[in-house]
């Protein structure tokens, strides 16, 4: 059985390939193919690649190529973590918000969506690829930020596809420690949309514990996210990290308009991992590929792709459509669940109804993600306008008409409609 990963010269690629090194044997994993335009960087991540494979005793080969379509050749799966424009355009994307006051932020407001227009089209000329040259009924798993935009693409173009983020599969490993029980044990209660989640409750053996944390850890879950120990106390929930600029947009902005961008940071660890992946002696992932972002990532596409291939009906935190979960939103929206996923895909499992606390903001936030999906198709200055008009975090006309502007000059590189 054949994997391809679809920006495989991503310095990140090693962190998947640890969990394929170590757990793919239980995929019946014959191949791991690496497949980006970036030679250079193939030339680097896919020796060190296959060296892992070595050192775990995977019995599987690992090959990379620039040529798209002869790696996706046969590949039973798909797995999409590319980023157009490189951490250049993130960096773009963290910067030209500030300019107006907003948040800079590469998964949303304004910064969001420049990465969403400049990265759908792509994804999908990657998915029709794929429907021509990897195996009949090849799973897309898409990592690709903004992911629940992304898969809302693959899923109307009629691919076969789910998205995975690693937010929840975090906290799951998080409460377990604070609780003293193993990870298998801890299943949660994750709903919303990408990057707007909340973790509503923790069942161990049937159990709600989530209550029991946040009377007990209460600083440390807040410390954990970024928020005000209260403003969780009131949800009575632990919100995501990525709601921190929400909840507290302005502080977010005052804190990080000076300094360094993330985008900044990671261009400088992703130096250091090159250098480091290039030694020949090297056969295990670098501790500093830890500070680069996406832990848990290949735990948690392994175990995806396990039951997605196996149909075993494990529980995984997925994005896939709402089809009636959140009656407020309609039925072919997007969400991140809880999911039990079987070979024909994941549904989600049965959740408590919504209060107005999150559900205000999951419909407001969706309805953006619509439009700038419809941006990212069609293009348009007036559909980015549109888009950005209905997200929360601009909502302005005056805002919206300016970030426009910026975001149109700042992309007009990835944007050929926009030139």
């Amino acid at each position: 059985m054949k994997i391809a990963v679809v920006g495989g010269g991503s310095t990140y690629t090693p962190e998947l390939v640890d969990g394929f090194a170590r757990l793919g044997a239980q995929l019946g994993l014959t191949e791991l193919a690496l497949v980006d335009p970036a030679a250079d960087r193939l030339d680097v991540v896919g020796p060190l690649a296959r060296r892992m494979f070595l050192h775990y005793g995977h019995p599987g080969r690992v090959t990379w190529t620039a040529d798209l379509d002869s790696g996706l050749a046969g590949a039973s799966v798909v797995i999409i973590q590319l980023r157009v424009g490189g951490q250049a355009a993130r960096i773009s994307d963290e910067t030209f918000p500030m300019d107006c006051g907003c948040v800079g932020q590469e998964t949303t407001g304004a910064g969001g969506l420049a990465k969403a227009l400049r990265t759908v089209p792509v994804v999908l000329d990657v998915a029709a690829r794929a429907a021509r040259y990897a195996a009949p009924d090849a799973w897309l798993v898409d990592f690709t930020n903004p992911v629940g935009i992304v898969t809302r693409a693959l899923l109307d173009a009629g691919h076969r596809a789910v998205g995975l983020c690693n937010v929840a599969i975090g906290f799951q490993r998080r409460f377990a420690e604070l609780l003293g029980v193993a990870v298998e044990e801890v299943r949660l209660d994750h709903l919303g949309l990408n990057h707007l989640t909340w973790e509503r409750a923790a069942y161990v053996a049937g159990v709600d514990r989530l209550p029991e944390l946040l009377r007990t850890r209460l600083p440390e879950l807040a410390a954990g996210v970024e928020l005000p120990a209260p403003l969780l106390s009131t949800l009575g929930s632990v919100p995501s990290y990525y709601l921190r600029y929400f909840y507290c947009h302005d502080a977010v902005v005052r804190a990080d308009r000076w300094g360094p961008t993330r985008g900044q940071r990671v261009a400088e660890i992703e130096a250091e991992l090159l250098r480091a992946y290039a030694d020949p002696t090297l056969v295990t992932k670098p501790a500093l590929l830890a500070e680069r972002g996406g832990a848990y990532y290949s735990e948690a596409a392994v175990g995806l792709i396990a039951s997605l291939l196996t149909g075993d009906g494990a529980v995984h935190a997925v994005n896939v459509r709402n089809a009636g979960t959140m009656p407020f939103l309609p039925a072919e929206s997007v969400i991140e669940a809880t999911c039990r996923v079987a070979g024909h895909g994941a549904g989600p499992v049965p959740s408590t109804p919504l209060g107005p606390a999150m559900y205000g903001l999951i419909g407001a936030v969706s309805a953006y993600e619509e439009l700038a999906l419809d941006a990212a198709l069609r293009g348009g200055r007036s559909r980015v306008y549109a888009a950005l008009l209905a997200h929360p975090l601009v909502a302005q006309h005056d805002l919206a008409e300016a970030l426009t502007d910026k975001l149109l000059a700042a992309g007009a590189e990835h944007l050929a409609w926009a030139r």
